[in-house]
């Protein structure tokens, strides 16, 4: 009678396969706290949570997770909304980097008149002859280069006139009219061209009572001669006298 051979019992898993199992463990363990210290929804890490007892077989029944979702009250609404400081310094340079990039930085001068207003002043010699409320030619390019700058921004345009204290020669029109007519002129520019929403576009005269210069040299009387782009964030455009300075770059 034949020896039966001995049975042998088959091998088990190999040894590399529990530090494998380990790793794992592990990198569940890893993903699980990161998951607990994520900012989540609670209906979402619910359902993920419900997810996972599914695929590993832990059924249980679970209260009802209470929770609120917090209401934030919105904002009044408004067509423009006040820009912070913050944002009004980016703007400024930005519009600064625009005008020397079309480069006419030279013509145009951008300034902070407060926290939330910008000035771009022109001087009469730009955009007008001496006495005259007609625009020069010469000075359409620039109008149309600071509407191309300041269209995109969220903020409204007013434009003012301002002159000297020496009277007009010729006729009853006064400084007061001359710098009305000038602001109008630039503005009727605008809205023949298109270049600017009519709703957001203001004209205002101020004759000689404005000045940012001494009337006493010519030099002053040049300064004061001009024609200012005020934008704000709002249609409520401050009426301070305030002196404006140049925003440092």
């Amino acid at each position: 009678m034949a020896r039966e051979k001995q049975k042998q019992c088959p091998p088990g898993l190999p040894i590399w396969i529990l530090t494998y199992s380990d790793m794992v463990t592990l990198l569940l363990v890893f993903f699980v706290l990161l998951l607990s210290m994520a900012n989540l929804d609670p209906i979402k890490f619910l359902q993920a949570k419900t997810s996972l007892r599914d695929a590993f077989g832990w059924r249980s029944i679970q209260e009802p997770v209470q929770f609120s979702i917090p209401i934030i009250p919105s904002p009044p609404r408004t067509q423009f909304t006040p820009i912070p400081m913050e944002t009004s310094i980016q703007h400024l340079r930005r519009i600064k980097t625009d005008l020397q990039t079309v480069r006419i930085d030279h013509q145009v001068e951008v300034l902070q008149k407060d926290n939330d207003s910008i000035i771009l002043r022109i001087n009469e010699s730009v955009l007008f002859d001496v006495g005259s409320a007609t625009l020069k030619p010469s000075s359409y390019p620039i109008l149309r280069k600071v509407a191309s700058i300041v269209r995109p921004l969220p903020m409204s345009k007013r434009i003012e006139g301002h002159s000297d204290n020496i009277p007009m020669i010729a006729g009853p029109r006064t400084n007061w009219d001359l710098s009305v007519d000038r602001a109008v002129a630039v503005m009727a520019f605008y809205h023949r061209g298109d270049l600017f929403p009519q709703d957001r576009m203001s004209a205002a005269g101020y004759g000689d009572f404005r000045p940012i210069a001494a009337n006493t040299t010519a030099e002053g009387r040049a300064l004061n001669r001009r024609v200012d782009f005020i934008l704000r964030s709002d249609r409520s455009i401050a009426q301070e006298g305030t002196p404006s300075t140049p925003i440092p770059f």
